[in-house]
């Protein structure tokens, strides 16, 4: 799990930067959770979680022929 932290600035540019941030974690990921930590109604922490996913597709029989002429 990655974690950014929010610097201190105007509100306004506080704003404009956690919501790029946000954008640029949600555009690198694949497959996982983006989190925005709220305390006192600001966004003080955004978290990005990445999952790995393996393909389910289930491997094929090495004997597959033999149960096909039984």
């Amino acid at each position: 799990m990655s974690s950014i932290q929010i610097k201190p600035e105007s509100s306004a540019d506080q704003q404009l930067n956690w919501l790029e941030v946000v954008r640029r974690q949600v555009g690198s990921l694949h497959y996982g959770v983006v989190q925005i930590v709220v305390h006192d109604s600001r966004v003080i922490q955004i978290e990005k979680t990445e999952r790995v996913r393996l393909d389910n597709k289930p491997l094929p029989e090495t004997n597959q022929q033999t149960k096909t002429k039984q």
